[in-house]
């Protein structure tokens, strides 16, 4: 029996990261906020890692084979929306991904440059390092590293809020269209995020939450603003509710695990417009 009930054709979202076996941070904790912003998901897996909330315990990288087939097999079957890139740990894969977000339909991504986990693994060596600087940066639509990122990807000092403008403007040298450093380690006060999209700044804030439920927060923040992106929203709005929906999962962290738990991805993402003070 068919029903007469239309529904509407969600927009795609594609996150080519890691896979974090304990559900906070990579893959899956893309797709469940993939799914809060009312995107399809979809995923291409770079790395297995072995993790979970107390610290990084090795990983086994796929090949950059493995990852373009991964990445082809969805760009081949769906119209992709929005896209994020999270853990490329060889310059093999970063210059392979990079091959194909210059070549597909893809749009261009959200590149959430993770070097490091935060209990303080490195998860890319130095040649992807390097790769990503010189071929994904300049083929973002927006790049989201934190303080330590910013710091290893510009050599810069990022303490404060002119640091973080600095290193936003440093990266934009580098070719990047927009950055967005995230303040979240920042000592003291309200939590900042410093957006330059090409040459425009805005700092957004919000209330600090004293929380150690930070697992995935990278990870959860990138791909909300991709799967804003792919609803249609500029890149301030979608910076926006980005920020307003890890600050909600932060708050409403489930208290799971024996380490930095993870966020609550099933709290009701808040679309509205809404400038940050």
């Amino acid at each position: 029996m068919s029903s007469n009930v239309e529904t509407e054709t969600p927009p795609v979202a594609l996150t080519v990261a890691g896979f974090d076996p304990s559900g906070g941070a990579g893959v899956v904790a893309d797709v469940k906020t993939f799914t809060a912003f009312g995107c399809f998901a979809t995923a291409a897996v770079t790395s297995l890692t072995f993790q979970n909330t107390t610290g990084v315990f090795g990983a086994a990288h796929q090949g950059a084979d493995a990852v373009r087939a991964q990445v082809l097999a969805v760009a081949e079957d769906f119209r992709v929306a929005g896209a994020k890139t999270g853990v490329l740990p060889t310059r093999e894969v970063v210059s392979e991904v990079a091959r194909l977000f210059r070549e597909t339909n893809l749009p261009a991504p959200v590149v959430d440059p993770v070097v490091r986990s935060t209990a303080g693994q490195d998860l890319m060596d130095e040649g992807a390092l390097v790769a990503l600087k010189r071929e994904l940066l300049p083929l973002a639509r927006v790049v989201t590293p934190n303080l330590s990122e910013a710091e290893r990807l510009t050599g810069l000092r990022v303490r404060d809020e002119r640091g973080m403008l600095e290193a936003a403007r440093a990266m934009r040298e580098m070719g990047a269209r927009a950055v967005l450093v995230k303040g979240g380690h920042l000592d003291a006060g309200a939590a900042l995020d410093l957006l330059d999209d090409e040459g425009r700044v805005r700092v957004f804030s919000a209330e600090r939450v004293a929380s150690d439920a930070t697992h995935g927060t990278g990870c959860t923040l990138s791909a909300a603003i991709a799967a804003c992106l792919a609803r249609g929203m500029t890149l301030e709005e979608s910076v926006g509710a980005a920020k307003r929906f890890v600050t909600d999962a932060i708050r409403r962290a489930p208290r799971l695990g024996r380490g930095r738990g993870p966020v609550n991805h099933a709290v009701a993402a808040r679309l509205r417009k809404r400038r940050a003070v």
